[in-house]
This record gives C-alpha cells, sequence and structure tokens, in this order.
C-alpha cells in the first residue's frame, strides 16, 4: 500500500533511483560518446538538414566566423550540455508557461529571418503612387531581389519598425550598430521598378509631427524667422514632442518609382524628366493635379466613379468670402482628365496645379540652396555612383553635401572658400555607395526625391512583389471595402518604358 500524498511509487518520482534517465544528475554525468549514442536517427536527419541551410546561410553572409553558431546547434541536437528544454521536466504552471514563452520564442526568431532575410509586408498608407498601388493596399515586399541587408540593428523586435504599440516605446536597442553589408541579390534596380526603402531625412525626427519631417519643419521655421529651428522645437514639445535619432534600418519604410539611376544625369523640365539629356516615358498611369473651376458642387459619386479619393476632392472658394465660383484641385490621370473635362458644372479649362500661381513650390532638394529649383523644373544634376570621383565647387556642394557627410559618415567643412573633408582641403570626392533618385507617380502629391534628394543604397529595403489584400477605407465592409480585384495582382505595374 503506497501513501497517496507522498507520491512515493518509483515510476511516479522523476528523481528516484530507479528512473535514472530522468535524474538531471545522472544525464549530466553522460560521456560525450554516451550522448552521441544515445541520440536517434531522426535527430541526427533534423541535425544534418539544418546544417546543411546553416551553412548555406554563412556562404550567403559571406562571413565565415558566423560558422561558430554550429557549435550550438549541435549541443541543441546531439550533445545536450545546456538544458535547453529543461522546463519539460517540470509540472503544472511552470510547464505551460514555459511551452508557451517557447513557441512564441521559436515563432519570432523565424518571423525575424524571414522579415530581415526574404521579405516581409507593407502598407501603403498614401496616395503617392496611385494608380498603380492605392491606399489600403497590403504588399508583401521582397528583400532577397536586390539582395537582403544585414540588420544593421540586430536587436530589433522583428513586428514594429521603430516604435512598440500601446506603450509606445522605442521597439529597438540601439547598440550594438552593424556596418552597412548587403548580400547577393538576384538583379540591380532598374528604372520603373517600384522601391521599398528607408526615410533618408528620417534620421531625425520630431515625434509628435513626423510629416513633414525635421528638416522641413526647420526649413519653413528658418523662413518664418526663426534664427535656431532646434531650439525652437526642443522649447515646444507641446507642438512638436521629443527630438530623436533613428537609425538607418529603423527609420520609416516609403515606396516610390525609380527614375535615375547611379551615374546618370537628371532634369526635370515642365514635369518631362530627362536622363542624360533625353527625355524619358512616363509610368502609364502618373498623375497631375489640376484646378479645376466648377459652377457647383460635383456630386461624390461622380469623383468615386473615376477614382478619386475624398482626400483629394475637396473644393475650395476661390477668395475668402466665398465670392464667385468655386474650383477643385484634384489628380487626375490623363484618362480621368478627359472624363471630368466633360462633366456640365466643369466651366472653364483645367490648369495643372504647378501651372496656377496658387502654390508655394519652393522648399525643394537641396534646401537652403538658391537654385530657385521647383517640383515641375529642377537640374540638370549627376547622381553619385560608388567608386567614382566628383570635383567639388562650392557651387555643386549643396547637392552633394548631406551625401558626403550624413550617409557616408564624413566631417565636411567650408572655411575660407575653400572645401575641407575630415579635416583636409580637397576638392574631389570619391563616393562610397551608389545612389537613387525616386518619385511618385501622383507626381503633385508626392513627397519624394524632389524634396529631399537622393536615396542612398543603404536604405534600399526591397521591392513588392505582389498585393496580399486591399481595403478601401472610405467604403463600408458591405460597400466594397475590400477590393477582391486587388488580391495577389502584380504590385510593381506599370513600368512601360521607363526601363
Amino acid at each position: 500500500m503506497t501513501d497517496q500524498n507522498n507520491n512515493t511509487q518509483p515510476g511516479n518520482n522523476p528523481f528516484n533511483p530507479a528512473n535514472p534517465k530522468a535524474d538531471p544528475t545522472k544525464k549530466g554525468m553522460k560521456t560525450l560518446k554516451e550522448r552521441i549514442r544515445e541520440t536517434k536517427a531522426t535527430r541526427w536527419i533534423r541535425f544534418g538538414i539544418v546544417s546543411v541551410l546553416f551553412f548555406l546561410w554563412v556562404i550567403w553572409m559571406g562571413n565565415p566566423w558566423l560558422a561558430l553558431i554550429w557549435l550550438l546547434l549541435i549541443d541543441i541536437y546531439i550533445t545536450g550540455y545546456i538544458p535547453w528544454t529543461w522546463w519539460k521536466g517540470t509540472k503544472g504552471a511552470t510547464r505551460t508557461v514555459m511551452g508557451w514563452v517557447d513557441a512564441i520564442v521559436y515563432a519570432l526568431v523565424l518571423v525575424y529571418i524571414i522579415f530581415a532575410f526574404i521579405g516581409q509586408n507593407y502598407k501603403i498608407p498614401s496616395s503617392s503612387l496611385e494608380k498603380s498601388l492605392l491606399v489600403g493596399d497590403y504588399l508583401w515586399v521582397n528583400k532577397t531581389i536586390y539582395g537582403p541587408r544585414v540588420p544593421q540593428t540586430p536587436l530589433h523586435f522583428p513586428l514594429a519598425q521603430h516604435t512598440l504599440p500601446i506603450i509606445n516605446t522605442k521597439s529597438y536597442i540601439d547598440n550594438p550598430q552593424l556596418e552597412y553589408h548587403r548580400l547577393p541579390g538576384l538583379r540591380k534596380i532598374e528604372r520603373g521598378d517600384i522601391v521599398v526603402f528607408n526615410y533618408p531625412q528620417g534620421d531625425t525626427v520630431t515625434l509628435k509631427i513626423q510629416n513633414p519631417d525635421y528638416y522641413q519643419i526647420s526649413y519653413d521655421l528658418r523662413r518664418n524667422g526663426i534664427e535656431n529651428p532646434r531650439e525652437y522645437i526642443e522649447s515646444n514639445p507641446q507642438v512638436f514632442g521629443e527630438i530623436v535619432w533613428r537609425p538607418v534600418d529603423r527609420r520609416e519604410n516609403y515606396v516610390k518609382r525609380a527614375i535615375g539611376l547611379p551615374g546618370e544625369r537628371l532634369a526635370i523640365r515642365n514635369d518631362s524628366i530627362f536622363i542624360n539629356g533625353e527625355a524619358i516615358a512616363e509610368p502609364e498611369h502618373v498623375q497631375y493635379n489640376y484646378i479645376i473651376p466648377v459652377s457647383g458642387i460635383i456630386p461624390e459619386e461622380k469623383w468615386k466613379e473615376i477614382g478619386v479619393r475624398a482626400d483629394d476632392h475637396g473644393e475650395m472658394p476661390v477668395d475668402g468670402n466665398g465670392v464667385g465660383f468655386r474650383f477643385y484641385d484634384v489628380p487626375l490621370t490623363k484618362e480621368m482628365k478627359k472624363v471630368v473635362e466633360s462633366w456640365p458644372e466643369v466651366i472653364g479649362p483645367l490648369r495643372k496645379e504647378s501651372e496656377s500661381y496658387f502654390y508655394d513650390l519652393s522648399g525643394m532638394f537641396p534646401l537652403y540652396a538658391p537654385y530657385g529649383w521647383t517640383r515641375p523644373n529642377m537640374g540638370e544634376f549627376w547622381i553619385p555612383e560608388r567608386g567614382v570621383t566628383l570635383h567639388l565647387t562650392l557651387d555643386n556642394l549643396p547637392i552633394y553635401e548631406r551625401a558626403i557627410r550624413i550617409y557616408e559618415g564624413n566631417n565636411l567643412q567650408v572655411k575660407d572658400g575653400k572645401i575641407y573633408i575630415n579635416g583636409e582641403q580637397s576638392d574631389y570626392y570619391t563616393f562610397k555607395m551608389d545612389y537613387y533618385w525616386m518619385m511618385g507617380d501622383n507626381r503633385d502629391r508626392s513627397a519624394d526625391s524632389r524634396y529631399w534628394g537622393f536615396v542612398p543604397e543603404d536604405h534600399i529595403v526591397g521591392s513588392p512583389m505582389f498585393i496580399i489584400v486591399s481595403f478601401d477605407e472610405e467604403r463600408s465592409l458591405f460597400d466594397g471595402k475590400v477590393r477582391f480585384n486587388r488580391i495577389l495582382r502584380d504590385a510593381n505595374p506599370n513600368k512601360g518604358g521607363l526601363s
């Protein structure tokens, strides 16, 4: 007869001498040969498969030191010196909680690897690429096409770009910061590719106002007579919030179309883009904003029928008193423009917003430079290419200053009319990275390279492959909210004659 309270049956006591296999002290005394001999064949097979995949990854990474991690795999699958699954010998709440922890950690590690080296989902938040990509499109972004970056901020939560939801704290640890390294990809960026990248001017952020960015805010403050914008921003935290710095791979994700490639000369003349002196084709569904004079309000359904979002067609009186006719300022493709011109409410010719003189077209790249460039007219200028040396002058320095100083980490100064790089006077600079000129298809409603300049290669994330799902945020669930016709559609359309 046994004592039920003491539970002393030999088979039930994991530490009873009659049950030596479950005794952790006895297991710890096993020799290496015994551990290897007791490993099941199925475990050896799993270990072999994992090892092959691991060494292929090491070769892809190009870092032989990573092979040392294989020693951990040996212990996990074969030798078991480290008690990785100690909790499996426990009972009750400990076993349950640790089971969940184990599953969550495993899932997070898997997600981390997939998001870092293969691809990840991305939501289109703005209309800068309409009609190619729509607000509410959820994309799968392929990181292997241009080669995935080795995470520069390796210690981060994989499901949040820079901020943990709800608790609103950083989703990453600043250190260590690794040097930029990109693994081999399938091909290079081509003209016309839709590309996802980290926002170049996203290094310095005012947490309460991130659009416009810190640099545009500072520019506008200077124009309004504020001599020290940073001091002004810091003294008004209730308006701007805290000023923070973000590493490259933790900056906001942007998506635009690649227009200018490394080593090319680019100019924009009356909205037409010239590469090396020759005009290039526009994307099939490129849009420009038009001023539409009307005799009255145009019904909401008309705008919906041609695909204009509610946010894009607010009417406005000509003067502050609301006297006279009204006008709309709306982004339209060529086809949409023809439809609008036929509406009876339209009482005059449509004019491009950029030709109407209603809007301030200043604040373009490069900020503070006296070039007089505007959204429809810029350049000509050269796009930096890795390994190519540029002759620097005081005239062209504003175009390349941020690339040299911020993106490539040099100390650049101008003293007595001379340019000094890292303390040495020099009129030449050899670029360490390739750079790209990115623009949106919705040309007059796209914050793109015309405002913040070149996109360095270390900011490139990948290219969208397909649309996972798409939601029209202006419609209800039973009124076409889910755009079924866009599910699994190509997310890199309308490349047309750009390439």
